[in-house]
């Protein structure tokens, strides 16, 4: 008996030195040791969470070979740690230290911790407007115009998107649009500019996000198409350095343009891709300001789920 109480402190103990100072997936293991659950029994408490994990990507992550990263395995992290017993936001600060040290030049206020607060916000957000993740609509194509103002700030944005229906019924599109660190979401605006009007809007200060309900004047069928225009009216934050598009589905065309003020250009562009919030940048490719349009641009014919950008340098 007093070995297995002793096997039971020091499992205690250890659990308490990794969730201090990680790294992740050490805690990870830690916990589910202490806690005594095979990983079959943990893959179960996720289903009855709503959350779909393999016992294989139970086993890469507390053996540190992966590290959870799509939206969906974020939220098996937050499941985790009611199921482990943990602290609130233990695994999750975790995988963000782990995150800040990986990708040292990721610009302030887009941290993978950051990234992930703005997620968790955009899922009540949605929740508030009964929106579900994907709204019942599939993108065909999506041309995204971005503006930089004369004072480096983001100015806003417009967004030309052709939908298709994979449902009966579907009569709305929610937008988001997630400001530069030190924004004002309360003086935002979206504007409905084609084929749709502005519903409700919802909007938090210390994420900088707004979400806005974009109505159409008819209910779409399965397999109807449809085409609207909408923008987001922003310039509250200070200079901006990137802008990035991120994709919880497969989907279309995607394009994306960047277009500064006269006097306030660049000295370098480039274009960057991310398989998700958690992982390294990777696929930079430099772009040539067009000096009569003074805009950059990028184009994915087909987008796979993950996070698309475009950065630049100020002198």
């Amino acid at each position: 008996m007093r070995h297995g109480t002793q096997q039971a402190d020091s499992a205690a103990a250890e659990l308490e030195t990794a969730l201090r100072g990680g790294p992740f997936h050490v805690a990870l293991r830690a916990a589910i040791t202490a806690r005594g659950l095979p990983l079959q029994r943990v893959q179960h408490h996720l289903s009855r969470y709503g959350v779909k994990v393999g016992v294989t990507s139970l086993s890469y992550w507390q053996q540190g070979a992966r590290r959870p990263q799509r939206p969906e395995s974020l939220r098996a992290v937050r499941a985790l740690e009611e199921i482990l017993r943990l602290p609130d936001e233990s695994l999750i600060r975790l995988l963000a230290e782990a995150d800040e040290r990986s990708d040292p030049e990721r610009p302030a206020g887009r941290t993978y911790r950051s990234l992930v607060a703005a997620s968790s916000v955009q899922e009540q957000l949605l929740a508030e407007l009964e929106s579900p993740l994907d709204g019942g609509l599939h993108t065909i194509g999506h041309h995204e115009r971005v503006h930089i103002g004369a004072h480096r700030e983001l100015l806003g944005r417009e967004s030309h998107h052709i939908v298709r229906a994979h449902r009966d019924g579907v009569d709305r599109y929610v937008a988001i649009h997630h400001g530069d660190p030190g924004c004002v979401p309360e003086r935002m605006s979206v504007r409905a500019l084609e084929n749709c009007r502005t519903g409700r809007v919802r909007r938090h200060h210390d994420t900088g996000l707004l979400v806005a309900e974009l109505l159409f004047d008819t209910r779409l069928r399965a397999g109807d198409t449809f085409l609207f225009r909408y923008g987001f009216d922003d310039g509250t934050a200070g200079a901006s350095t990137e802008y990035v598009r991120g994709f919880g589905f497969a989907g279309g065309q995607y394009a994306l343009q960047v277009r500064f003020a006269e006097d306030a250009l660049p000295v370098r562009c480039h274009r960057f891709t991310q398989h998700s919030a958690a992982a390294p940048r990777s696929g930079r490719q430099e772009l040539t300001l067009s000096g009569h349009h003074r805009s950059v641009h990028l184009v994915e014919p087909r987008v796979r789920s993950g996070i698309v950008g475009i950065g630049w340098d100020w002198e």
